[in-house]
């Protein structure tokens, strides 16, 4: 079938008396068919329009009822569309559901939502989301950085923090930061991603059940958290895309060297686009307008170092609290089996169960942080010789890699003497610490020795424990 348009472009040259034969060649056209053409009503706008509505092919079976369909949606426009069709077919529908469902989708009104769009006041409204994006370095190396970013909607000034994951604990540290930075806590603090610190949440987007890291971080910042559903521009009022607008205006414009690079050159470029560059939108410093948002904003009532979340915790049968999320920590054996609190701060940990008391450096998942008298006092407890070996080679095991390849050959090399060499390990494990230990299972795991004397000597030499051993 020739295309309206092409049959409107063959009337007019036939209007204009142009030969037949032309037409054909110049519309790519049959003389046969510029004939036809020629005996034809002429094309108008409507017979467009009516071409660009009409499907290709035969009818659907669903198209007759289309008027029906119309009128029932206009009274009952949530109507399922199961419940139509149930309808159609008691009317003698016979055709396909694919069919139906399809006329169906066509004819029902679409729900159209208004963006409303608001400018903030001073003090009133900060915007806080994670993003990520992936880094190429200069030795071609690549990376996904994580980041949590704030602003200020008034004054657009920002903060941004690169962070190791988008959980909820990577979230309530740098936001305590970014308050510091502010000056203040704003009156409301908007975030875009519910299920970071949401866990159920009603259809309405109301939360029914918050994060408690989240829920604890509110109370002990002194914060009021407001939730947007993504892809929601109308709830977030005239502040750009925060997450878009870090990741086009720094990571995709800049190259770097090392993650130590990145973290410098986001530090100046946060200096640049706070104190020395224009906003676009308000054409003011965003430092100067947020000196005028400082009076008022909250003060803030914990600095970020002083921030401690409360995890309660059951200490295990092997007096360990063990939490995935937050690594692994030792107890006295007297605390087994006694529930208590985890108090995390950021780079410390501090453990409640009954009287006792420890504390700890805040390692990450999957990472064992383990008290020298515990260890002492754990193996003390085990009873018979071999139950003690067996000990005291898992404490060594949890050193990491440098120490299972070191006792993987240890224990095939010298299958009826490693006991006693475990015993002297783990001697030299409480002396010395976990650091020189795991330091000395790399040197001599380097050098493909793996005797008791071999690690005597690597701890013997002080250069070896500043290195950073996987």
């Amino acid at each position: 079938m020739v295309p309206p348009l092409v049959r409107f472009q063959a009337q007019t040259l036939l209007t204009a008396a142009v030969p037949q034969e032309a037409i054909a060649q110049q519309l790519g056209i049959s003389v046969r068919s510029v004939r036809r053409i020629a005996r034809e009503p002429p094309v108008t706008a409507a017979t467009l329009l009516d071409a660009q509505g009409r499907a290709v092919g035969r009818p659907s079976k669903a198209e007759p009822f289309r008027a029906s369909v119309v009128e029932v949606l206009a009274g009952e426009p949530h109507l399922l569309t199961a419940e139509l069709l149930r309808r159609a077919r008691l009317h003698g529908y016979d055709g396909g559901k694919s069919a139906f469902y399809t006329l169906v989708a066509s004819v029902r009104p679409k729900r159209k939502q208004v963006e409303t769009r608001f400018e903030g006041l001073p003090g009133e409204f900060s915007q806080h989301d994670f993003g990520q994006v992936r880094v190429t370095y200069a030795d071609g190396t690549e990376e996904v950085v994580h980041f949590f970013t704030s602003r200020l909607k008034w004054s657009r000034f920002c903060a941004v923090t690169v962070v190791p994951n988008q959980r909820a604990e990577s979230l309530v540290r740098p936001l305590a930061k970014h308050f510091v930075a502010f000056g203040g806590v704003p009156l409301r603090c908007v975030f875009d991603r519910p299920k970071t610190i949401a866990r159920k949440w009603d259809k309405a987007g109301r939360v029914t059940e918050r994060n408690a890291l989240f829920a604890q971080a509110m109370v002990e910042l002194s914060f009021t958290a407001e939730l947007c559903w993504p892809y929601r521009p109308n709830q977030r009022g005239t502040v750009e895309n925060l997450v878009g607008w870090v990741k086009g205006s720094f990571f995709k414009q800049r190259r770097f060297h090392d993650r130590e690079d990145l973290e410098q050159q986001l530090a100046d470029w946060l200096l640049e686009v706070n104190h020395e560059r224009p906003c676009r939108a308000t054409k003011e410093i965003p430092e100067t307008r947020r000196q005028i948002e400082l009076e008022r904003f909250r003060p803030v009532r914990l600095q970020p170092q002083q921030l401690a979340l409360r995890v309660p915790i059951g200490v295990s049968a092997t007096a360990e609290v063990d939490l995935p999320d937050y690594g692994r920590y030792s107890m006295p054996p007297e605390a087994a089996g006694i529930p208590g609190t985890l108090f995390l701060y950021e780079d410390r940990v501090r453990i409640v169960a009954g009287p006792h008391v420890r504390w700890h450096d805040h390692v990450g998942p999957g990472e064992v942080s383990m008290d020298a008298d515990d260890r002492a006092a754990r193996l003390a407890a085990v009873a018979g010789r071999r139950g003690r070996n067996y000990r005291a080679r898992q404490d060594l095991l949890e050193l990491g890699e440098p120490a299972f390849r070191f006792l993987t050959e240890l224990v095939h090399r010298r299958p009826r003497a490693w006991m006693p060499i475990v015993l002297e390990l783990h001697e030299r494990l409480q002396r010395h610490g976990p650091h020189a230990m795991r330091c000395a299972f790399a040197d001599a795991v380097r050098r493909g020795v793996f005797s008791l004397a071999d690690v005597h000597q690597a701890l013997r030499q002080p250069t070896l424990f500043p290195l950073e051993v996987a």
